[in-house]
């Protein structure tokens, strides 16, 4: 909400937004759980990928109280967290080997998990995100930022059917994703005669009912070509009501359970970098004198 005067996130901003607020938030989340910071477990920190601004102080505030309190410290990265966004609060979480569908406005991956640390990405966007293009739509469609939910909101009220948006699909040997045609053909529709003449809410739908055909087409081709004991949504997309509706259908079709994460833990969150954290364990833990923030961290 503070950047949508800004249209989005502004990284300079953003950096000392995180500064003036984390003491207050860490005391905060100490209070809601009463607990005392001694009587944690650990230090759990995104150290990447991200704007490297927020990531330093983030990564400097874990740093501060490791040292402080004598804790153990665990980098995080902030995709893994992602996907384990769907073992919160649940009494049976996603069982391996299962596949993820990793959608957010950076990244659109689908991610084979075999456990905590064993993690391999099976495709990937070859150009724009799915949130990408989300947000670059939605800019189009003159909604307020952030531009994924707003748009979400305005397709309910608009036929998915009434404009014929390509679905590309790269090579048929990869699992691969495209959003980038998807984009440009909705700002050449918009500008052309019939655009300015359609419905947003058509426009809307018809783009949103793409861009989750395509999706969940890779996921299909997925389990075409081996078995999973599960599917889990993840990402800041996977709060987008028709692709939680089609993913949840899709499992159905296929027998299989599809797990997605409560709303609030689709967008990003400390919860799941402590859910990452708690069940990688040894293998995120770290010395804090020689962790750095890395805007590029490889997912791997």
């Amino acid at each position: 909400a503070f950047h949508a005067k800004y249209g989005g996130i502004v990284p300079e901003i953003a950096s000392r937004r995180h500064a003036a607020l984390l003491s207050a938030a860490v005391d905060d989340a100490l209070t809601r759980a009463n607990v005392e910071l001694r009587e944690l477990d650990g230090i759990a920190v995104t150290a990447g990928p991200g704007l490297i601004g927020s990531l330093v102080v983030g990564v400097a505030a874990a740093k501060a109280l490791a040292f402080a309190t004598g804790l153990p410290l665990y980098a995080v990265n902030h995709l893994h967290g992602h996907i384990f966004a769907a073992f919160i609060e649940r009494d049976e979480p996603p069982p391996y080997p299962f596949l993820a569908l990793l959608v957010s406005g950076g990244h659109s991956q689908l991610v084979e998990v075999h456990s905590p640390t064993n993690l391999r990405i099976i495709g990937k966007t070859r150009d724009d995100a799915a949130g990408e293009a989300y947000d670059k739509t939605a800019r189009l469609l003159d909604l307020p930022f952030p531009g994924g939910p707003a748009l979400d909101a305005l397709a309910r009220d608009g036929d998915p059917k009434a404009i014929a948006f390509p679905r590309h699909r790269p090579d048929p040997g990869t699992l691969d994703l495209s959003f980038s045609g998807l984009k440009t053909s909705v700002r050449y529709f918009l500008d052309s005669d019939a655009g300015k003449n359609a419905r947003r809410e058509d426009v809307a739908a018809s783009f949103q009912a793409a861009v989750v055909d395509v999706l969940i087409d890779r996921v299909e081709r997925a389990l075409d070509a081996r078995e999973y004991r599960a599917l889990v949504l993840s990402g800041g997309v996977a709060a987008n009501s028709a692709l939680q509706s089609a993913f949840v259908a899709l499992g159905r079709r296929r027998r299989i359970p599809a797990f997605v994460p409560e709303p609030r833990f689709c967008t990003d969150n400390a919860a799941m970098i402590a859910a990452a954290a708690e069940r990688r364990g040894d293998a995120a833990c770290v010395d804090a004198r020689t962790l750095v923030a890395d805007p590029n961290l490889s997912f791997v």
